[in-house]
Order: C-alpha cells, then structure tokens, then sequence
C-alpha cells in the first residue's frame, strides 16, 4: 500500500439493535474526538428535570440608554411548568469511541438514579477508498472493507426486559464498585503487614537451638598476630 493514500473513510449506518424505541429517543453517537463534557451537558440537559423560565415576564434591573443608566423596576420572573425529562436514551460509539461511551453510561447513571440499562455489542462496517498517488502508473483505486467493534448501550427510566442478555438492573453498579474497594482495601492492608513483618526481621540475630541468640562483644580467640607475640616473648625468656 506504499503506493496508495487513504482517499476518504465512509462508515456503513448500523440498525438500531433496540427494537420498538419511540422516535423522540435521543441517540447520542460518541466518536474518537468527542469531548465528554459536551456529550453529558446535552445528555443531562434531556434527562433531569429543570424548569423553563418564560420570555418576556422578567425585567432587567438596568438598561442603558444615551450613556445614562436608569434604573427599572424588576419584575418577578414567572416559571413555566417543569419539562418532562424524556424517558430513553441511547447512546453508541465505534473503534476508540467505545470506552468514551462507557464513561458516558456510567457518569449519567450516577447523576441520574434509577435508569435500566441494556447493552448490545456488534460490529460496524467501514468502507475505506485508497487512490494511487501517481495515477500515470495505471493503478485503479482500492476499496478496503474493515469491520471494527461498536456499542450501543439504552438507558430507560421505564423498566426492561430483564431475560434478555446485556441487561443491568438499577443499582447493580453500586454493588460492583463497593466489592472493588474492599478487595483494594484488603490488598493494601495485607502489603501493610507484609511490609512489617518483612521490617522486623533480620537485625544481626542468629537462631540458636534454644531460641534466638544474640552475639555481643567480641571473639575470645586471639588473632595471628597476638598467638605470634606470645611466641616470641617466649622464646626471649
């Protein structure tokens, strides 16, 4: 392929895997370069509740006019009635976007409490056109199909089919990072005690057969040179 460059990329759509989703779902489609705080300001902004503010009820509390300022009366501003959060919503990722929208999932989970997920696993289709970088060369373009790994993850206020395999009932994720932490908790407690113990030993100690013994002060037996001294003061008497 040292002879060709990469032309365009042109991903093949993927059906939906949710069968019978209403047509106001919101589908999230999370791609390498997507910025997660965008993704979670447009999925929190349809899935919490907030009240809507009415135009045109509220005053400013000053306005400019002719470079003077003067002073208005502040009028109390009235909310409409609360919008309906909606009630599904989905969201999908290819290739490097998968772990992006798995972040997603479980950011939105924690924000929003009592959600049913259901997870699908599939593969996309990408179609690659490769073009000859000297087209004189009588070279034809090259079309490459790739097959690379996607997700499509629903998250449903309304409950699930819970026979159906992918399926995470509300909750469940709570249990599964409690059990994480005692197991790190009890992994650094046992590398404390280790560690410890490890500290303690040694020291210059030897074991004797009645226990530990400790050897002080020094050896009893002369060296060369003092048994070689001796000898010859002997031998000058």
């Amino acid at each position: 392929m040292e002879n060709y460059s990469k032309a365009r990329t042109v991903e093949q759509p993927c059906p939906c895997p949710f069968p019978g989703l209403s047509s106001d779902t919101n589908e999230v489609r999370v791609k390498d370069g997507s910025k997660i705080r965008n993704l979670l300001r447009y999925a929190l902004s349809r899935m919490e509740v907030k009240p809507r503010v009415l135009e045109g009820e509220g005053g400013h509390p000053k306005s400019e006019e002719g470079g003077s300022t003067t002073e208005v009366q502040e009028a109390p501003c009235s909310q409409a009635p609360e919008k309906m959060p909606s009630r599904q919503i989905v969201f999908t990722g290819t290739g490097k976007g998968v772990s992006k929208a798995i972040t997603c999932v479980e950011i939105i989970k924690r924000r929003v409490k009592g959600l049913h997920q259901q997870t699908r696993l599939l593969f996309s289709t990408v179609l690659e056109v490769w073009e000859p970088l000297e087209p004189a060369a009588g070279l034809d373009s090259l079309t490459v199909n790739r097959s690379i790994p996607a997700i499509w993850v629903l998250l449903s206020r309304d409950p699930l089919d819970a026979s159906l395999s992918g399926y995470q009932a509300p909750g469940n994720f709570d249990a599964l990072w409690a059990q994480a932490s005692k197991e790190d908790a009890g992994v650094a407690g046992g590398q404390r005690h280790g560690g410890r113990k490890k500290r303690g030993g040694g020291g210059g100690r030897g074991k004797g057969p009645g226990g530990p013994v400790r050897q002080t002060g020094r050896s009893r037996e002369p060296g060369k040179g003092q048994s070689r001294g001796k000898g010859v003061l002997a031998g000058q008497e």
